[in-house]
């Protein structure tokens, strides 16, 4: 039987490689080289050529320190870049006024769905829609799919470009951390504003994040907190002026970030305990941190009042509405918590944040994103005590987890599973490929199930194995490498011809170029079967959707 009816096709291989222990090549590079490559493969969004290189003449410590003050690192190219982007620099509120649909618009595309008779097919009504859009579109100065494009677009172009790339690691971490879904109402105008307060805080006090993201306004909205209101102010009509007339469809209360109504929650009248059960679940103490639903209601009466200002008139601001407070003392995980307004809140952000259950649980989180789906419980240990002993220093807690000998061990390398971001942004790092348009690149990560800012649980995305290892995501990866080094990716151009010469030992060259920690010896026999005869577009394209490179 000829040999390619034997051989096992390389996604079947790479499916069961991905769930293996990770096999390596049987020359790896030498141990320091190794190392560069391990560090560069979690530190950064994947190594290009000429980067071992580079880290090996600063040294190690030297270029790990520099990615851990990424304020001293200039970043031209990516700040020329983003300036094509029109929606990433205004304020919410510009970007309302430009980008949104015009109220008058909404109300008559009501009206017009209202008079469509029950008959009336899914692109009937989508027809209509497009109709009223475009007649109010001289109004506007683009549309609102734009704003949620040039955002996703900016977070790839930051990714493959930036020099701040430890930088952009972590602020990818903390989004998703403190995830907000960008399709509930007016909340894709209220992302840059999130992503930059992220961005002020991220390698700060954990405290100071948290407070910035208790007062944002897309985290308000898309938890529901803005709603959030004493029950005597609720009963007496009090609430905020925007529930009686919702210019972004929510005029009524109560859904929570999975749409359910007050009813399908339970909740009682004008309290809504979204916000308060994530902060302590999500964002401090974990599901384990030793709260009761008690606790969670005594948060939500003092997170009361914190709302959104403006957003009737399209310029949206935190704000602490006094008026809507529930006013009172509280205990919350045995502690007293005196009333006083805005200032409970505070108290509480301050109490979970220096909690020792909040420090353990960032810690575990920020060492499964950098070292194991499963860190080492001693490095955690050791990085929570640091996160208490310096008031919740960011920096000095990645620090700590980054240089520890557990992250530089062999026997964590190659263990991570790239999520589809990683895997797009890592090949393209790694062909060289020049990138005009980041568009279809977010447009393949979402084919991959991973949509960019479009992750409705607060959960945010996994950040482990099983979430990312299917047949189905292998043959979507195999395919975007394929269609990468063959130059079928919109915007983006490989010269595959330039990253080895043809002949005899391509795959060996090639996979050099490309995957410096090595291919193990059933993959590159497989690629090597199949290669026989290929250009070198298509050799190129079957190493970046090896097994080997789904890893990191």
């Amino acid at each position: 039987m000829p040999r390619r009816q034997t051989r096992r096709p390389l996604v079947h291989v790479g499916l069961a490689v991905m769930l293996a222990t990770p096999v390596h090549g049987a020359t790896p590079p030498l141990a320091d080289d190794a190392t560069i490559v391990h560090v560069l493969s979690r530190l950064t969004w994947g190594p290009r050529t000429g980067d071992v290189a580079t880290v090996r003449a600063l040294g190690l410590p030297g270029w790990i320190e520099r990615q851990l003050h990424p304020e001293r690192i200039e970043d031209r190219e990516i700040d020329t870049r983003l300036l094509r982007l029109e929606t990433i620099r205004p304020t919410s509120a510009q970007l309302i006024e430009g980008y949104d649909i015009p109220p008058e618009a909404k109300r008559e595309i009501q009206r017009r769905r209202a008079e469509l008779d029950e008959g009336a097919t899914e692109e009937q009504r989508r027809t209509a829609r497009r109709e009223l859009v475009a007649k109010y579109a001289p109004m506007m100065e683009g549309s609102p799919r734009q704003v949620l494009t040039e955002l996703q677009e900016a977070k790839v172009l930051r990714a493959i470009l930036g020099e701040r790339q430890l930088d952009e690691v972590l602020v990818d971490f903390w989004m998703n951390h403190f995830n907000v879904y960008a399709q509930k109402g007016p909340v894709r105008f209220l992302l840059g504003e999130h992503e930059r307060a992220i961005r002020r805080h991220a390698w700060g006090r954990f405290e100071d994040l948290l407070l910035a993201t208790a007062k944002s306004p897309a985290m308000l909205f898309y938890l529901d907190n803005w709603l959030s209101a004493s029950p005597s102010a609720s009963a007496g009509g009090r609430g905020p002026s925007a529930l009686r007339r919702g210019r972004f469809g929510f005029g009524r209360p109560g859904r929570d970030a999975q749409g359910r109504s007050a009813e399908a929650q339970g909740r009682r009248r004008g309290l809504n305990e979204n916000y308060a059960r994530e902060l302590m679940e999500l964002h401090t103490l974990g599901v384990d941190g030793g709260y009761t639903q008690k606790d969670v209601t005594e948060v939500a009466r003092a997170f009361t009042g914190w709302t959104i200002t403006g957003l009737r008139q399209g310029r949206p601001e935190f704000a602490f509405e006094e008026r809507l407070h529930d006013d009172g003392d509280r205990v919350v995980l045995g502690r007293r918590i005196e009333g006083g307004g805005e200032r409970e809140g505070r108290s509480i952000i301050h109490m979970l944040a220096t909690h020792a259950s909040t420090a353990r649980f960032i810690t575990f989180k920020l060492a499964r994103r950098f070292v194991a789906d499963e860190p080492p419980p001693a490095l955690v240990d050791r990085a929570a005590s640091v996160f208490q002993a310096t008031d919740g220093s960011i920096r000095e807690v990645v620090r700590t987890i980054v240089t520890s000998p557990e992250f530089l061990a062999p026997e964590v390398r190659s263990t991570k599973i790239k999520s589809p971001l990683e895997f797009v942004v890592s090949a393209v790092r790694a062909s060289g490929a020049k990138v005009a348009d980041g568009r279809d690149l977010a447009r393949r990560i979402a084919d991959m199930g991973m949509p960019l800012y479009l992750q409705a649980p607060p959960t945010g995305y996994k950040d482990t194995a099983e979430a990312w290892v299917s047949t189905s995501g292998l043959v979507a990866r195999l395919n975007f490498a394929l269609d990468l080094a063959a130059g079928r990716v919109g915007g983006v151009r490989v010269d595959a011809e330039r990253l080895a010469s043809g002949g005899p030992g391509l795959t060996d060259a090639l996979a050099a170029r490309l995957l410096p920690s090595g291919l193990s010896e059933s993959t590159r026999r497989t690629i090597e079967g199949e290669a026989a005869g290929l250009e070198t577009a298509r050799v190129a394209g079957l190493i970046l959707g090896s097994p080997e490179f789904q890893r990191r």
